[in-house]
């Protein structure tokens, strides 16, 4: 493992510590944990979490797919997060994917694509709409869900992967949120990234590579409607227009927020933050613009 790799997991997991503590599973929520989507019961497993006031209904569902530079992050650390995803009327998959530098890129690709396949064949049994199918992703995990929308939409992106999507999977619209599209723009993060990189791409972020994992790279005029966002004090948040600049061009719906001003300077993934007034308007307007688009 790099330094660099070992310094994310280390210092994000102290700021998240810090975040989360002292919450709690809310009393309004039932849970379901614990529950292996592939072969490997320490990396590929995931919870569902549901509104206790919607028991034996059908609801819309949010697929959730973690931050953490690609090198770290795990279920535990969103699960308050998706809990409160929950508790605003969706059906929601939290999971883990396996991580870099034990696993290389398309492993996390590869276990999004089994969570999707899990939701379409235990959907009755955990009360979840596949007509209405949605999903949210943050920093890295903004870049892997920005990806992932890519290969269903477009075959010939999706021919360079080794997986075949589910039958009858459609994203209704993705909530992309302080994430990466551009994976070789420069930026004050840069250097970080370029580290990651040598651990997560087995040619240690050739230039071929860097283009593979670039969404803006890869969108067609079908891809998902998008609500995109990111914070004024977002480390990489000029990555946000450039990814806005390519749904435009490719005439994707889609809706920009920039949260936060000169006198309140949101930081990257504010959203998580569930003492975050901003960030739970921010989820709200979300799960209001996921419901615009269900069927």
């Amino acid at each position: 493992m790099s330094q660099m790799s070992d310094y994310v997991r280390r210092t994000f997991k102290e700021n998240d510590d810090i975040r989360d503590a002292g919450l709690t599973t809310p009393d309004d929520v039932v849970r379901y944990d614990d529950i292996c989507y592939g072969t490997d019961t320490k990396w590929q497993m995931l919870d569902v979490y549901r509104p206790k006031e919607k028991a034996g209904e059908t609801l819309p569902v949010i697929v959730s797919v973690h931050g953490g530079g690609w090198v770290y992050g795990d279920k535990e650390l969103y699960q308050f997060y998706c809990m409160s995803l929950a508790q605003r009327g969706f059906a929601v998959v939290n999971y883990t994917y396996r991580l870099a530098p034990e696993f290389q890129y398309p492993s996390s690709l590869e276990d999004t694509n089994l969570v999707f396949a899990w939701v379409m064949k235990h959907a009755e049994e955990y009360g979840m709409d596949t007509k209405n199918v949605f999903a949210v992703g943050d920093s890295a995990g903004g870049n892997l869900l920005g990806i992932y929308a890519a290969v269903l939409t477009n075959a010939e992106y999706a021919a360079q992967y080794p997986f075949r999507v589910p039958e009858g999977l459609k994203l209704n619209a993705a909530a992309l949120n302080c994430g990466v599209y551009d994976v070789a723009m420069a930026g004050d993060e840069n250097e970080m990234r370029r580290e990651l990189m040598k651990d997560l791409l087995p040619e240690k972020g050739s230039e071929r590579e860097l283009a593979l994992i670039s969404p803006v790279n890869h969108v067609t005029e079908n891809y998902p409607p998008v609500f995109l966002m990111t914070a004024v004090n977002d480390f990489v948040k000029m990555q946000a227009p450039a990814m806005a600049e390519k749904l435009a061009e490719k005439n994707v719906p889609f809706t920009f927020k920039l949260y936060g001003d000169k006198d309140n300077r949101l930081p990257h993934v504010f959203h998580l933050n569930m003492r975050c007034v901003e960030g739970a308007v921010c989820n709200d307007e979300e799960c209001a613009y996921f419901r615009e688009h269900m069927r």
